[in-house]
Parts: C-alpha cells; sequence; structure tokens
C-alpha cells in the first residue's frame, strides 16, 4: 500500500471515530423563571424576531439543524452556541444584575442597528434570520426602551 493511500486510510478512519464525540446540546422547550420572557413585556412582533434570529446562539432554546450531527461541525456549533450564550443568554436574562440587563439592552440596540447581529454567516444558512428594516426598527426601539427603564 502506497504512502499516500495509508494516509488517506488514515484520515478516513480519524473521521468515523469522530463521529461517536458529541458534544453536549441545548436543553430545547424550557422556559426557566430568569428567562426574559418572565420578566419583560416583549410584544409578539419582537419576540418573533428574537426567536428566528437570535435564540439558536442566544439561549438555551437552539433549533439545531441535521449538519450538527457531522464532526467536526457539530463541535464548531456548539463552541459558537457557547459564545454566544456566554455574551448574552435571553434564558438566563433575569439572572444578570440590573446594571447588566441596561448594558445587554443598549448593546442588543447598538449590534442590530450596527448590522452587527445577527452575524451574517449565520443568515448565509438560516434565510428566515434575516431581519427586515422594520423588524429592525422595532427590536431597536423595543430594546432602547428597556434600556432607558432600567435602572442601573
Amino acid at each position: 500500500m502506497s504512502r499516500t493511500k495509508k494516509i488517506l486510510l488514515g484520515v478516513l478512519v480519524l473521521l468515523i471515530v469522530i463521529q461517536f464525540i458529541r458534544p453536549a446540546r441545548n436543553i430545547n422547550g424550557q422556559v426557566l423563571a430568569t428567562d426574559i420572557t418572565k420578566l419583560y413585556s416583549i410584544p409578539e412582533n419582537v419576540q418573533a424576531s428574537l426567536k428566528t434570529a437570535c435564540y439558536d446562539c442566544h439561549s438555551n432554546n437552539t433549533r439545531y439543524p441535521w449538519y450538527v450531527n457531522i464532526q467536526p461541525v457539530g463541535w464548531y456549533l456548539s463552541w459558537h452556541v457557547s459564545e454566544g450564550k456566554e455574551e448574552l443568554n435571553f434564558s438566563d436574562f433575569g439572572s444578570y444584575s440590573q446594571r447588566k440587563q441596561k448594558g445587554k439592552f443598549k448593546s442588543i440596540a447598538k449590534t442590530v442597528e450596527e448590522d452587527e447581529m445577527p452575524l451574517s454567516s449565520y443568515t448565509l444558512i438560516h434565510k428566515d434570520a434575516r431581519l427586515t428594516n422594520e423588524e429592525k426598527t422595532q427590536l431597536i426601539e423595543w430594546a432602547k426602551n428597556y434600556y432607558q427603564s432600567v435602572s442601573p
């Protein structure tokens, strides 16, 4: 067997073996007492935008695509969701201090206004997560309203 064939066989075996090493996933469907919806009034249209454009990476309710089962793609998605939840987790929003909540509302408004969120790499695959100008305006106004009303 040639050296090239041995290398290709080794890579194939490695790809098969890593399929059995799977990262943990979010527990879908649970709405915790610390969820933002338990603390703040969210208009239906804003809630719909949050669910389709934000919740996959910024809550404990991720809708996993079929390709999450293919490693190392699943590892990358797991890391990406962990990073997103570390930055902002709508499911744990109530555990944040008032000052942090206020900062998160400000950040939501700013990142949506500056088209930093949702990420273009996310909307490339998830077409339904692309926010219209009207949805962006509604989301920004909602976040700014709470940013101005939450005590530091």
